[in-house]
């Protein structure tokens, strides 16, 4: 199974990006994109490339599923 995460652009460098999810920092790079990105956008990252930019309602929308699912497995751990 394959997991890609919407991420949010804080600063972008030739092909790589520096993004953010929750306060945590990381690279991503850009190379796969045929639009161009720029701070302040989403983009779904897998294994360390930026496979999409994404529409922020979508990311925003994703990333609540993800806290909701991620709630419920410690809830259920407890």
């Amino acid at each position: 199974m394959c997991l890609a995460v919407p991420l949010k652009v804080v600063a972008v460098e030739g092909n790589e990006a520096t993004v953010d999810l929750g306060g945590v920092r990381s690279r991503a790079r850009l190379d796969l994109l045929e639009e161009e990105v720029k701070p302040g956008d989403y983009v779904l990252v897998h294994t360390g490339f930026a496979i999409r930019r994404l529409d922020p309602r979508d990311a925003q929308e994703t990333l609540k599923l993800f806290d909701e699912l991620f709630s419920y497995s410690e809830d259920v751990g407890e």
